[in-house]
């Protein structure tokens, strides 16, 4: 299969943008779940001369399938995927003091499961990164709506590249088919947005793709704490998004 004349030039213009975040801030961290999103960015991180590291937050409760998919990447890419751990001391406290189940009963309580489990690692491992990337899209969630392919990240102090916010969920798969990207079997089986195996589930056709991300919750309360800027600076349900923004990074990355 080969890429359209647009596909292609999309293509292109995401090797391109990655190539002078890689220039602007060489110590930029790539953070993968393992959906495909973020594993079209690990294929183009592939093809920089100059390389980015990979990382991946593991919670202890992901599925199996998205652990495998860190030998996966290192099979086909030669890339070695940092995986990232929780204080193990601080999950035991919270499962001792609210339970193995505890982010069921409420919004505060999940929170602060994904707090221990995502938010402090992230923190500890981008200490001193000037830069993050990630796969996030604006086509995904309300919470994501008026997302900017570049912003100042208040939450962990350092830039933050969504290279992917305009990209629709038909490109990713068609741009992904098309060059063979590896993808993460949970796709497969209904799993259009991948977390934690617990707070996962498939959604069914025509759902919402983030109806399967902590269903029993409000949909404008479904970040984990990673993007809390998102929840910040969401607007009013069904608005038309704010018009494409600048992506010229040697601007931005003095902000």
């Amino acid at each position: 299969m080969t890429l359209s004349p647009p596909l292609a030039a999309r293509w292109e213009a995401l090797l391109a943008g990655l190539a002078r975040i890689a220039d602007v801030h060489p110590d930029a961290l790539l953070a993968s779940s393992m959906g495909v999103e973020d594993t079209l960015l690990i294929h183009a991180v592939a093809q920089l001369p100059r390389p980015l590291g990979v990382f991946m937050l593991d919670t202890g409760r992901l599925h199996p399938e998205t652990l495998a998919m860190v030998d996966v990447i290192r099979a086909r890419y030669g890339i070695e995927t940092r995986v990232v751990h929780p204080d193990p001391q601080a999950v035991q406290d919270h499962v001792a003091a609210h339970g193995e189940f505890a982010f069921y009963e409420s919004v505060e309580l999940r929170k602060a499961c994904c707090g221990i489990r995502k938010v402090e690692p992230l923190r500890r491992l981008l200490a001193g990164h000037t830069a993050w990337i990630t796969g996030q899209r604006r086509e995904q969630s309300l919470t994501r709506v008026e997302l900017p392919e570049t912003q100042w990240d208040d939450t962990f102090g350092l830039q933050k590249f969504n290279p992917l916010a305009f990209w629709t969920t038909d490109e990713v798969w068609r741009v992904a088919r098309a060059l063979d990207v590896p993808y993460n079997p949970l796709h497969d089986r209904g799993y259009p947005s991948i977390g934690c195996e617990p707070c996962t589930r498939a959604v069914r056709p025509g759902e919402d793709p983030r109806a399967g991300r902590w269903w029993w919750e409000q949909r404008d309360s479904r970040e984990c704490g990673l993007h809390a800027g998102n929840v910040r600076a969401t607007g009013t349900p069904g608005v038309r998004p704010r018009a494409h923004l600048s992506t010229d990074i040697t601007e931005t990355s003095t902000s």
